[in-house]
């Protein structure tokens, strides 16, 4: 076993949120130089940019879970990632299914493009990718799980967009795998205010879209090799594999 480090909620130019300058190359270049082990490529509402990130980084030994952020229809963030890219392009077009036409306007909200190798744009996405699908928390859960992915609510700790700000609380029967803590807590803090969340293992990210937030969290994980089959081991604290907290 060995310990790895993961930032699992990274955006990329195809936010429209997400800095200019979250390119693949860039953010394999940072992720590197920060030491991570393994990152989440976890978009707005698309997957898009995931497939490239992830195959550039492996000439750099660098292990990348492909995924998305999404938002639901009641302006929850939860995070999805999946094994292949078959159950990663179903569930691009999901997404696709329930996000509203609203057009996106790069003056207000900014660009959302997808790029090549050489960063080169071969797609600007035309909808407005913040906006809720029209899926329930639990219609999200469901199509994660149908799809053999793993499904873990987003920053939990903040005011706005989270599980608990949105709803007031964290459903009891909810099938998560996890849940993220943002870099604005701890974990020990959170766990303090919140002692009826310790059924669920939770991980902490960065959710950066800016190059000098990638890394500033991270989780600890113990795997046999950094890869979806081990980390969705470590979140069931399967065969030895787990979560390291300080």
């Amino acid at each position: 076993m060995k310990e790895y480090r993961a930032d699992l909620h990274i955006h990329t130019i195809l936010s429209p949120c997400g800095d200019l300058n979250m390119s693949p190359a860039n953010i394999i270049r940072v992720a590197v130089e920060k030491q991570l082990d393994i990152i989440g490529i976890t978009d707005h509402n698309a997957v898009l940019q995931a497939p490239l990130i992830r195959d550039l980084a492996k000439k750099q030994g660098l292990t990348v879970l492909c995924g998305a952020e999404v938002t639901t229809r009641e302006e929850i963030h939860c995070l999805a990632f999946f094994p292949t890219d078959e159950e990663l392009f179903s569930f691009q077009q999901y997404l696709e299914k329930y996000l509203p036409h609203q057009p996106n306007d790069p003056d207000k909200f900014g660009y959302q493009v997808v790029v090549d190798e050489a960063e080169n744009i071969v797609r600007e996405f035309e909808y407005l990718l913040i906006s809720g699908i029209d899926q329930s928390l639990e219609q999200v859960e469901a199509e994660v799980h149908r799809l053999n992915g793993l499904f873990i609510p987003a920053h939990v700790d903040r005011p706005r967009f989270s599980i608990i700000s949105q709803l007031g609380f964290f459903p009891p029967d909810l099938r998560a795998d996890a849940f993220e803590i943002s870099r604005n807590t701890t974990r020990q803090a959170f766990m303090t205010s919140n002692p009826g969340l310790k059924r669920w293992n939770s991980i902490q990210s960065s959710d950066a879209h800016f190059l000098n937030y990638i890394g500033t969290a991270f989780t600890k994980f113990l795997l046999e090799s950094p890869n979806f089959v081990e980390i969705k081991m470590a979140l069931k604290n399967e065969n030895g594999r787990k979560i390291l907290t300080d």
